[in-house]
């Protein structure tokens, strides 16, 4: 399976899917407009060894509601991610097996290479 989870008003996620092209074969979820379920996450989890590792303390959300102050458990992590997609570190993409989460080079890079082999 070639997935990929990403926000199509964010920038970033736009760049890399370009960057990511030709996506013969890939199927694309925009996570707003079809929000990620809690199967979903828990196989992204199961791939990336946690939720914490999925979720992203870059977003807005995350400063607003004082979470930054808190110990937050998986639990917490994985109800955040359901509750809005704005907690989701993106994109995430699902290659054979393989999660990349995120949008350093590096993991784009990693992606690129998996998506093309």
């Amino acid at each position: 399976m070639k997935k990929i989870y990403h926000l199509g008003s964010c920038s970033t996620c736009i760049r890399i899917l370009k960057e990511l092209e030709p996506l013969d074969g890939v199927i694309l979820q925009e996570i707003k407009s079809e929000p990620i379920t809690p199967a979903q996450l828990d196989e992204m989890a199961q791939l990336s060894g946690s939720y914490e590792s999925l979720f992203s303390k870059r977003a807005m959300l995350f400063r607003q509601r004082g979470l930054h102050e808190q110990e937050l458990s998986e639990d917490e992590y994985k109800n955040l991610i359901l509750e809005h997609y704005t907690f989701l570190k993106r994109p995430v993409a699902i290659i054979d097996g393989q999660i990349f989460v995120g949008n350093s080079k590096k993991v784009v890079e990693a992606a690129k290479e998996a998506l093309h082999s």
